[in-house]
C-alpha cells in the first residue's frame, strides 16, 4: 500500500467557538488539526475546541487499556488555541502519553505552555486542576528557527507576526510537506520574507484569512491576515495547495490561486507523493424530505469547464440538497441551481446558489452524487 499523510481538520474557526447555524458551513469549533504521518505518528496542531471532538473519537476507537499517544504542536497561547485542553478526554487515563511543544513566552518564562495549562484549570476557573489528568505529559520549549524530529518526520519552526508571539510549523514527511502558519499579520518585511521562505515548495499551506483586504486595513495590530496576502505567499513560495480559514471569499481567492481550499470542520486532505486528495463529509443535518423537483444546474467541472445540466432533486432540506449529475464539479466550487417552482406563484423557477461540500459515487454508472449547501 502506498504511503500517505492524512491531515484532518477538527476545528477551523478563529477567536470563539459558535453554534450559530449560519456559521456551520465551516463548523463551529476553534483550531485543531490532526496529522497522521506515513510512519504512523500522530501530530496534533493546536488545542482549540476541536480537540474535544478529536479526543472523544480517539477514546471511542481505543481498545481497553490501549495507550493513545500524540505529539502536540501549539502555535500560541491565545484562548482559542488552548481552550480544548480541559475537555480532551485522553489526557485523563493513566496509560496515555503526550508530548507538547510551544515557545517560551517573554511574559511567562520557562515551561510557558505548562504554566498556561495550569492557569486555565486553576481554581476558580475549572472544577478540577491539572493534577486530575493522569496521562504522561512532557513539555518542550522551542523557538523560531528550531528543528527537531518526530519519528521519520522533520519539524521546523518560524516566528510569526502576532501579538505576544506565535509559531508556524513546517512538517516534512516522506510524501510531502505541510506548513501550518495561522495567526500572522502581513506588513513587516522581515516576518513576510521569513514566512515566504518557510512555506517554499509546500504541498499544503494552512494559513489565516480572518479579514478581507479592506477589513485588514482597519485591524492593524490584531495579528491576522487576509486571503489576498495568503495567495501572495502561496504564489511566491510555489505552494501546491492553499488552505484558508475563510467564508464568503473563496471565490475571490480561487480566481487568483486555483488550488485554494476553505478549511472546513471534518475536511480530510490525504497527501501522497503524486497527488493530494480532499474530502469533505456530507452535510446532511437539518429537516430533510424526499422530493421530486426538476432543476437546471450550472457550474464548473474539476477541469474548469463550464457545464449546464438538467436533473431531478430527490433529497432536499432548507440548508442543502443531494443532486445526481453526469458532470463532476470541483469540490468547494459554486453551483447555480434553477429549481422548478412547485407552487402556484408567478415565478416558474426558483434561483438558488450553493457550494459543493461532497462528491460521491452516484446510483448510475458515470454519475456522481453532489452534496450542496445553499448559500442564497
Amino acid at each position: 500500500m502506498a504511503k500517505v499523510a492524512k491531515l484532518s481538520f477538527w476545528g477551523v474557526r478563529g477567536s470563539t467557538p459558535t453554534v450559530d447555524r449560519a456559521m456551520l458551513r465551516y463548523g463551529g469549533n476553534t483550531p485543531c488539526l490532526e496529522l497522521i504521518t506515513p510512519d504512523g505518528c500522530r501530530l496534533i496542531l493546536d488545542c482549540g475546541t476541536g480537540l474535544r471532538i478529536l479526543g472523544n473519537r480517539l477514546a471511542a476507537a481505543a481498545e481497553a487499556d490501549q495507550a493513545i499517544e500524540a505529539q502536540i504542536l501549539v502555535t500560541h497561547y491565545h484562548w482559542d488555541h488552548i481552550q480544548g485542553v480541559p475537555f480532551f478526554a485522553p489526557l485523563y487515563p493513566r496509560q496515555n502519553k503526550f508530548h507538547f511543544y510551544s515557545f517560551r513566552s517573554e511574559f511567562l518564562g520557562r515551561d510557558s505552555l505548562k504554566r498556561v495549562f495550569e492557569a486555565q484549570m486553576a481554581h476558580p476557573y475549572f472544577p478540577v486542576d491539572l493534577h486530575a489528568m493522569s496521562a504522561a505529559r512532557k513539555f518542550t520549549d522551542v523557538a523560531g528557527g528550531d528543528c527537531f524530529s518526530i519519528g521519520d518526520t522533520r519539524v521546523s519552526t518560524c516566528s510569526l507576526n502576532h501579538p505576544q508571539g506565535c509559531l508556524g510549523y513546517r512538517i516534512e514527511t516522506s510524501v510531502g510537506t505541510i506548513v501550518y502558519a495561522t495567526d500572522n499579520e502581513p506588513g513587516n518585511l522581515e516576518y513576510d520574507r521569513n514566512l515566504r521562505r518557510f512555506a517554499e515548495g509546500a504541498d499544503i499551506f494552512v494559513n489565516d484569512a480572518q479579514y478581507t483586504p479592506e477589513q485588514l486595513e482597519h485591524h492593524r495590530g490584531w495579528g491576522h491576515s487576509s486571503w489576498r496576502e495568503g495567495v501572495r505567499i502561496a504564489e511566491a513560495a510555489g505552494v501546491r495547495n492553499l488552505d484558508k480559514t475563510v467564508d464568503g471569499i473563496l471565490r475571490d481567492a480561487r480566481a487568483e490561486f486555483e488550488n485554494t481550499w476553505a478549511a472546513a470542520e471534518g475536511m480530510v486532505m490525504t497527501l501522497a507523493e503524486d497527488r493530494t486528495d480532499v474530502v469533505i463529509p456530507a452535510a446532511r443535518n437539518g429537516l430533510r424530505r424526499e422530493a421530486h423537483f426538476r432543476a437546471r444546474v450550472m457550474g464548473f467541472t474539476e477541469e474548469g469547464r463550464a457545464f449546464q445540466e438538467d436533473t431531478v432533486i430527490r433529497d432536499l432540506s432548507l440548508q442543502g440538497a443531494l443532486i445526481y449529475l453526469d458532470h463532476s464539479p470541483k469540490l468547494q466550487s459554486e453551483l447555480h441551481v434553477m429549481l422548478e417552482n412547485p407552487g402556484d406563484g408567478d415565478a416558474k423557477r426558483l434561483a438558488l446558489r450553493g457550494y459543493v461540500v461532497r462528491i460521491e459515487p452516484g446510483p448510475e454508472k458515470d454519475q456522481v452524487g453532489v452534496g450542496i449547501v445553499f448559500t442564497e
